[in-house]
C-alpha cells in the first residue's frame, strides 16, 4: 500500500535540529500535497472497485432467493393432487385394530378370524403396498 502523508510523525520533536528553525521550501510542501492526493485518490479506488464487488455480490444471492422461492412457488401446484377415493375390502370377519400414518404409508392392523394382518398402504393413491400374516406355531 501506499504510504499516506498523514501516518507519517509530524511536529517540531522529529525534526532534526538543523530543520527546526528553518521554513520549509515550498516546492516541498507541494510535492507531500501531491503525492498525498495520489495515495487519496488510490485508496478511493479500491474502496470504490470494493463497493462494486459487494454490490454485484448481494444482486446475486438476491437473485439466488427469489429463484428458489418462485421455483418452490411454481411446483406447489404440481404436489397438491385430486383428492383419491377408494373402497378396501376386508376379509369376512375381519376388524380394524388400529391404524397409523408413517411417512408416505398407511398402515393398518387387522384381526382376520384370531389372526392378526398388517396391511400398508400408499398414502397418495392409496393401492395396496404390501400385507403381512402373522400365525400361531401349532
Amino acid at each position: 500500500m501506499v504510504k499516506l502523508a498523514a501516518a507519517e510523525p509530524q511536529g517540531e520533536w522529529d525534526k532534526p535540529a538543523a530543520e527546526a528553525g528553518a521554513a520549509p521550501a515550498a516546492g516541498a510542501a507541494a510535492d507531500e500535497a501531491a503525492a498525498a492526493d495520489a495515495a487519496a485518490t488510490g485508496m478511493v479506488a479500491r474502496v470504490r472497485l470494493l463497493m462494486i464487488i459487494s454490490g454485484i455480490t448481494t444482486l446475486v444471492a438476491i437473485a439466488a432467493v427469489i429463484g428458489v422461492v418462485g421455483y418452490r412457488v411454481s411446483h406447489l401446484g404440481a404436489r397438491s393432487a385430486a383428492p383419491v377415493e377408494t373402497l378396501v375390502t376386508l376379509p369376512k370377519g375381519a376388524r380394524v385394530v388400529a391404524s397409523a400414518a408413517a411417512g408416505e404409508a398407511i398402515v393398518i392392523t387387522l384381526d382376520v378370524g384370531g389372526t392378526t394382518e398388517i396391511r400398508t398402504f400408499d398414502a397418495k393413491t392409496l393401492k395396496e403396498t404390501g400385507r403381512i400374516r402373522f400365525a400361531t406355531e401349532p
